[in-house]
């Protein structure tokens, strides 16, 4: 084991990763003050106090082909890194979620420090062979939920659960007065908040869908109001060039503030992935929507084993939001199934019952705390 158990490593590869890796960082140093940390990370990340040795907002990427495209930058980001611990020798690397490149990361570490994953592989999901390489060279693996938890036991790993961090970050504005004025939203009207991902191919494809649904939303309720969450990691201007063509809505974008813009909304359409256990925690109505190239889907869906692609419906196994995905996701039925969540109150309620039995299920607050003390503790 490295001698220096003040200095960590830290990899993560996405803006959901490097609010959890920035979060997690916190409170390490607040067990240990004089812990100094670099890594590959975001604002976030930095602003915890780390030395970010490379910068994640060109690394998102979506599908093989757009992997393919990026191959000599990871190729060239996994040598700094490797270079970086052998000249830094910190006490552990610390993985982020972002499997295709970590786990390929800690292979070629290979054991000459400890690894630990921290939001692990979601190995249950695709492509479960994967559990070999985690196996050996994954020293810890702190996992979020407990049907994660019970996955690793069952392959025999090690494995340490500590609930969803996204409780504590979770936090709407309680002042919705000031925030509508701020915003220039109309209090008393109906509005409808689009979630559609924080990477370029995302948005691309699955915002146009979103707003084609708006338009079927504003034609059956006239004087909606329609909120895009915009991501801190994209350009305004991908926002305003497809947005350019659907003037016609009342139709505001608002930066960096995802949980306020769901607890707005009296229905959201949001976009597969960590948006949707928010407005989980939140607890308003939503629907699930994915698309991504006919290539990628016709490449990736075989290898999915699982029925759901939304985490809620992951963990509460069965479909209490409903999703509409690749082929099925159309904006007429997009905008139908959202329409009943904005006028049928008995369909609503429904859903938020659903949703507040997979809140109870994540855990109570602290699980960075928890990690962190995990993390400290098997160091020393």
């Amino acid at each position: 084991m490295a001698k220096n158990i003040e200095d960590i490593f830290i990899v993560c590869g996405e803006p959901s990763g490097d609010l959890l890796a920035g979060n997690l960082l916190e409170e390490i140093r607040r067990i240990n003050p004089q812990v100094k940390c670099c890594g590959v990370g975001g604002k976030r990340l930095a602003d915890a106090g780390a030395e970010i040795i490379y910068d994640i907002k060109e690394l998102s990427v979506m599908g093989l082909l757009d992997v393919l495209k990026k191959l000599p930058r990871f190729l060239k980001l996994k040598n700094l890194i490797l270079k970086e611990i052998d000249a830094r020798k910190p006490s552990c690397l610390i993985l982020i979620d972002f499997s295709g490149f970590n786990l390929r990361l800690a292979a070629a570490v290979n054991k000459r420090i400890p690894v630990i994953y921290y939001v692990s592989p979601q190995i249950w999901a695709s492509r479960e062979k994967r559990v070999k390489r985690i196996k050996k060279f994954i020293s810890l693996n702190i996992v979020l939920f407990r049907f994660e938890e019970e996955f690793y036991k069952k392959h025999g790993l090690r494995v340490e659960r500590v609930g969803h961090p996204l409780l504590d970050l979770v936090k709407p504005s309680p002042d919705k007065k000031g925030l509508c004025a701020e915003t220039g939203i109309t209090p008393g009207k109906p509005i409808v908040s689009l979630l559609p991902g924080s990477r370029k191919q995302e948005l691309r494809l699955i915002l146009p869908l979103m707003l084609e649904s708006a338009l079927i939303i504003n034609k059956k309720n006239p004087g909606t109001q329609f909120i895009i969450a915009k991501s801190p990691a994209l350009e305004a201007k991908e926002y305003s060039r497809i947005c350019a063509s659907y003037g016609n809505l009342d139709l505001k974008i608002i930066e960096g503030r995802t949980a306020d813009c769901l607890d707005l909304a009296q229905a959201s359409l949001v976009c597969s992935g960590t948006a949707a256990l928010e407005a989980a925690i939140i607890q308003k109505p939503f629907v699930i929507i994915y698309k991504t190239s006919l290539f990628n889907y016709l490449l990736y869906r075989p290898q999915i084993k699982i029925p759901y692609i939304g985490i809620v419906n992951i963990i509460a196994k069965k479909e209490i939001v409903p999703e509409f995905i690749q082929f099925n996701a159309r904006p007429e039925k997009i905008a139908t199934t959202a329409l009943k969540l904005l006028n049928d109150p008995s369909c609503s309620k429904q859903m938020n019952q659903a949703l507040q039995e997979v809140k109870d299920s994540l855990g109570g607050p602290g699980a960075a705390g928890r990690a962190a003390k995990i993390i400290m503790d098997f160091l020393a």
